[in-house]
């Protein structure tokens, strides 16, 4: 099986090539070949399955091209750029958001045009897709009210993604990843990075700024389980997806209050005392229309699994990043 990942680059991306070269396999088909693409050139870990690392975009001419032409078999299309830096600037949110996954799938249309080509592409969109009026808890058939143009280039492209799986030039599968808590390393452009930075930093010892209240309700999953989604999409039977080929993925719902309960019981007072409380009427009125809690019926019985506590996503952070340690 030849395997692309496009934004390997990425935390996300860096865990799923760890765990596919782990496992050595997808859906019992060995792994024989490993692509990683991203904006900046991945760092190939060390394996005995052949890697390529290209520092490509997406979005220019003619990449997609060059990243279908050896025909792999799955395409994990990780990259984009995230919600608050897509708000602030309009035209290389849709370049990249929109305008690189559709290269991707005409590029996968016209590889198939010479010969039989349809392969399996993982997309992750977002719950940014929905957006207010919406119910206390949303439903496998809510329609798509995006209120930012990251949610709205996701829909866009899950759109897209059901039409060409449609068509038969892609077996297409659309993830719609919860927050992803605790991301490690430096805080990104994101409007939820702060969901992460009141964990992150408090874990290590640092002053971290809530820029919203307490009683902010969302929707959350840990690295780990985010790897897994990826894993379990890639190898699941898509004829039980019939023509709806996007899926909201199963998680956690919490406030910010329940997120720093939670790190008081894992970490004590200590660590929440370095929380500080600095409102962002910004980044308040994204939030405001986001998602709070899903049913995630459909994932769930697709065999889709999320996180069991608010407290174990931490306890994972510590474990995957801190070594076990806090502070």
């Amino acid at each position: 099986m030849k395997v692309l990942v496009i934004g390997a680059a990425g935390m996300v991306g860096r865990k799923l090539v760890a765990a596919l070269l782990a496992a050595g396999q997808v859906g019992g088909q060995p792994i024989g070949q490993l692509t990683l693409a991203d904006v900046v050139a991945p760092v190939p870990p060390a394996s005995t399955i052949p890697i390529t690392a290209l520092a490509v975009d997406l979005s220019a001419p003619q990449v997609a091209e060059q990243l279908v032409a050896e025909r792999p078999d799955l395409i994990f299309h990780l990259a984009a750029i995230v919600s608050g830096e897509a708000e602030a600037d309009f035209e290389k949110g849709y370049r990249i958001n929109l305008d690189g996954t559709r290269h991707l799938l005409e590029a996968i249309r016209l590889a198939g045009q010479g010969a039989p080509y349809r392969p399996r592409l993982v997309f992750t969109s977002s719950i940014a897709v929905f957006g207010e009026p919406l119910p206390e808890i949303i439903g496998d058939t809510h329609h798509h009210t995006p209120l930012t143009s990251y949610g709205t280039q996701k829909a866009i492209c899950e759109l897209l993604l059901a039409d060409y799986s449609r068509r038969g030039f892609v077996d297409g599968v659309g993830i719609r990843l919860p927050t992803i808590v605790v991301r490690p390393g430096k805080p990104n452009k994101a409007a939820s990075g702060f969901f992460s930075g009141i964990l992150r930093e408090p874990l290590s010892g640092q002053t971290a700024i809530l820029p919203v209240a307490d009683n902010v309700r969302h929707w959350f999953a840990s690295p780990r389980a985010a790897v897994g989604f990826l894993l379990h999409a890639a190898a699941m039977d898509t004829a039980l997806l019939g023509d709806q080929r996007n899926l909201s993925m199963p998680g956690l719902a919490a406030t910010v209050g329940e997120e720093i309960a939670a790190l008081e019981r894992v970490a004590g007072p200590e660590a929440t005392a370095l929380i500080q409380r600095v409102p962002d009427e910004t980044i308040v009125n994204i939030v405001a229309g986001w998602p709070k809690a899903f049913e995630a019926s459909r994932a769930k019985s697709l065999g889709f699994r999320g996180d069991a506590s608010f407290d174990d996503i931490i306890r994972i952070h510590i474990e995957d990043e801190l070594g076990g340690r806090v502070g």
